[in-house]
């Protein structure tokens, strides 16, 4: 140790008594030095050679050595300067162990004289080493189902240093659920616990980490610390537990069987068997969910076990139960929702309730004629539903609400031109590709009374022939009305009038329903040739309808008159014609004329004359066939009878012909016996005579002009009609005779021509259809009916009678 001098006296007290005591202890034998532990290699000790009164040259001489039981390598003498210093690291614990006093005993040994010297150095112990736990980890297993206050011991740490340096503090990393407590009895017997706070949870906190941590209390302070793991033991007191309590799932309905709808997984926060779970239906749940669903007990995949409709079912509410096998076992629970999804697999459905059918015809626009409602089972736009009406008709849809429409009438009706309309709804939906449905509605539409009957033409011509028997059928009128049931029901009447002094039902009347006309009384073509009126034709609609057609019966003329004579003279009464005949008249003198009238008409008031034979002799007269005129032979001789009687037959062309006689006296005498008057008149005969040649070869060329035009008219209708359309009946071949006549004298033109005659009662017949000059025209289309009621006759008789009108009217004039 080296020692500075300084201070007083006092200072001078200390030192010698240090050298005293250093003097006692080199007489003792021994000296002592004190080193830290830990110290550097070269830290001073003490100048032992010095302390032990040695002179530093005698050192080597005297083979200074230092020896040390067992720890000689520690300390070494620098022989040099004979101080004492750390050669290598010094450990108290080591050395000494947790013994309180650590020192290092060195032997100083010095021959010539040979001396030993004893020196003890004292090792300090500085706070080199931390606490030591045993162990690294401390581990300790806890139940939850320990109660809080539970105590659990620790192993304490261990600090190899001594003293102060040694006295341990313990702490605990600050937990929740733990804490440490420290009972000291002493400092050797610390013990330590862990105490539980509150119970733990497993589930919650399965493993607690926590530090343990001794201070010892050296400056500066060194810690050890240990981690202390809490392991927290199972028991089954957590249930299965789903991730979510409820769980939605789609699923389109057309999916198939064994389709995985949804994969449960329910965990169980407990440990073992505790945890392993199994699932099932719910008691509560529905057969039909366990029908349509199953479920998988281990994996907890819920499949389609039967075809879904979304139609039947479209929502599902599932309640699954998962089950652990701890004991008692503990269940979780979650909910299912399963919504099936719509695809287009149903077509729209139509409903119809039909309002108003039948339509009436005078019904009003915007009418309802049905209300129809659209459905579809399917949802969203498969379930959207729009209606279309076809084909083209007087009615329109309108929307009344959602998928309502109503069936309304657009345009107006006309039963008449459409009596029923069959209209098709479709109802398509708006799916992918869609679906449709059609429904048929028929709509009759229903007549009221807007037409009135009408008849074929407004006027009708009939021929009759006189003397026909009371009650005869004569024509039937015939009107047709487009309405139906009664409004079409077609009643007839006379329209009431005067004819003459009589009322026209005394003539005629008509059946009421079958519109046939009848003659009430034998009619007179000399006292009425024309009989016009008018059928009334009315229907049973509320209010009636009707229209009217003219009638022109036209009476024809029967052959019931026969021929009568008329006096030579004006006013001159007799049958008999006295002429005289001058003998000297040439061949071809017109010496008389027979003068005689028919009655009747036609050919019936066509009169021929024949001269009657009178006795062996031949006549030398003669008379003209149609013109009654007595005419000579020949020249007449002394050897002809004075007197002449001559017998005429005047006689008509009916059926059976009728016929007068005529007597003509002549008297023959000689030229100078004749009258002047006489002559006169034979020569005014011959200027007549010679005139009727010319005008015969005029009219002869006239009728063969106007027969052949009329020949090829009938030629050329008769080839129309017949290639016409045979709905017009059977129809014969007839063989009528035009005939004209005039008052003064008679013209016959014979026709032979086919006439279509029709007749709906009996065969086709041949009838004779006679013209009067006053015979009015026939209207173009008028129906011409004689003799059969039905009979009908068109206007090419018209015709002809025209071309014979016209010959009559040339002849008269000539």
């Amino acid at each position: 140790m080296v020692f500075a001098w300084r201070g007083g006296p006092e200072a001078r007290c200390l030192l010698l008594s240090l050298l005293f005591l250093a003097a006692w202890e080199a007489g003792s034998g021994q000296v002592h030095y004190s080193v830290p532990e830990e110290a550097k290699h070269g830290t001073f000790v003490g100048r032992i050679a010095q302390d032990l009164g040695l002179e530093l040259a005698e050192l080597v001489p005297r083979l200074f050595r230092v020896a040390s039981k067992g720890r000689g390598d520690l300390l070494e003498v620098n022989l040099q300067n004979g101080i004492l210093f750390v050669n290598s690291r010094i450990d108290r614990e080591e050395l000494c162990g947790r013994s309180l006093e650590c020192s290092i005993h060195l032997e100083v040994v010095v021959e010539r004289p040979l001396q030993v010297f004893h020196v003890e150095v004292a090792v300090k112990d500085i706070n080199d080493n931390p606490p030591v736990f045993p162990v690294k980890e401390q581990r300790l297993y806890v139940s939850e189902s320990r109660l809080p206050d539970s105590r659990f011991p620790l192993e304490g740490a261990w600090d190899a240093d001594i003293g102060a340096n040694c006295i341990l503090t313990y702490r605990l990393s600050y937990s929740d659920y733990f804490m440490l407590d420290v009972n000291s009895k002493n400092e050797e017997n610390k013990q330590l616990e862990l105490v539980l706070r509150k119970s733990v949870d497993r589930e919650e906190t399965p493993k607690h980490n926590l530090l343990l941590t001794a201070t010892d209390g050296g400056k500066p302070e060194l810690t050890g610390s240990v981690q202390v793991l809490v392991t927290v033991m199972d028991v089954n007191d957590n249930a299965p537990s789903f991730q979510q309590s409820e769980y939605e799932v789609r699923i389109f309905e057309n999916s198939d069987n064994g389709t995985v709808v949804i994969r449960l997984n329910a965990s169980d926060p407990d440990e073992g068997i505790n945890r392993e779970v199994s699932y099932s239906f719910n008691s509560f749940v529905p057969p039909m969910v366990i029908d349509q669903f199953s479920i998988d007990s281990k994996s907890g995949e819920i499949k389609i076990r039967k075809n879904l409709d979304f139609e039947k079912v479209s929502f599902f509410k599932i309640r699954i139960d998962a089950t652990d096998r701890g004991q008692p076992p503990m269940a979780g629970h979650c909910t299912v929702l399963v919504k099936v999804l719509d695809i287009n697999d149903n077509a729209p459905q139509i409903s119809l309730t039909l309002m108003s059918l039948p339509v009436s015809e005078d019904a009003p626009l915007g009418t309802v004629i049905a209300l129809i409602s659209v459905s579809d089972l399917d949802s969203g736009v498969n379930g959207h539903v729009t209606c279309t009406l076809s084909p083209h008709a007087p009615f329109k849809l309108v929307s009344t609400f959602k998928n309502y429409y109503s069936l309304v009438l657009d345009s107006a009706l006309d039963r008449e031109s459409v009596s029923g309309y069959a209209v098709v709804v479709t109802a398509r939906d708006g799916g992918s590709p869609s679906l449709s449905a059609t429904a048929s509605v028929s709509v009759e539409v229903a007549d009221v009374n807007d037409n009135a009957p009408v008849f074929a033409q407004p006027e009708y011509t009939v021929f009759v022939k006189e003397n026909n028997p009371p009650g005869c059928h004569i024509f039937t009128v015939s009107a047709r009305d487009v309405d139906a049931q009664e409004n079409a029901l077609v009643s007839y009447s006379l329209v009431e009038r005067r004819v003459g002094e009589r009322a026209l039902s005394s003539y005629v009347s008509v059946h009421a329903e079958s519109g046939k006309v009848y003659a009430l009384q034998p009619l007179d073509h000399e006292e009425l040739e024309l009989l016009q009126f008018q059928v009334s034709a009315r229907d049973a609609g509320v209010p009636p309808l009707g229209s009217n057609v003219t009638l022109q019966v036209f009476v024809l003329d029967e052959n019931d008159n026969a021929p009568a004579l008329l006096p030579p003279g004006a006013g001159a009464g007799g049958s008999a014609v006295s002429e005289l005949v001058s003998r000297s008249v040439g061949a071809g003198h017109v010496v008389a004329k027979v003068r005689a009238v028919d009655a009747d008409s036609g050919y019936n008031a066509w009169l021929s004359y024949e001269l009657l034979p009178a006795g062996g002799a031949r006549s030398p007269f003669r008379v003209g066939l149609y013109t009654g005129e007595i005419s000579t032979t020949r020249a007449l001789d002394e050897a002809d009878a004075p007197r002449q009687r001559l017998l005429v037959l005047v006689k008509d062309h009916g059926e059976p012909a009728l016929m007068a006689t005529a007597t003509v006296l002549l008297s023959l005498v000689d030229s100078g016996q004749v009258p002047k008057t006489s002559l006169r008149a034979s020569s005014g005969a011959a200027v007549v005579e010679t005139a009727l040649v010319d005008v015969n070869v005029y009219l002869i060329i006239a009728i063969c002009a106007v027969s052949s035009l009329l020949v090829l008219s009938l030629l050329l209708y008769t080839a129309l009609r017949c290639s016409a359309s045979p709905k017009e009946g059977a129809c014969g071949p007839g063989k009528p005779v035009l005939v004209c006549s005039s008052a003064v004298g008679s013209l016959s033109y014979s026709q032979q021509r086919r006439q279509r005659v029709c007749s709906g009662e009996g065969p086709p017949k041949t009838d004779l259809m006679a013209f009067s000059p006053s015979l009015p025209p026939v209207p173009p289309g008028s129906v011409v009916a004689m003799g059969d009621p039905e009979a009908s006759f068109d206007s090419t008789g018209k015709v002809g009678c025209c071309y014979i009108l016209c010959i009559n009217i040339f002849i008269n004039l000539v």
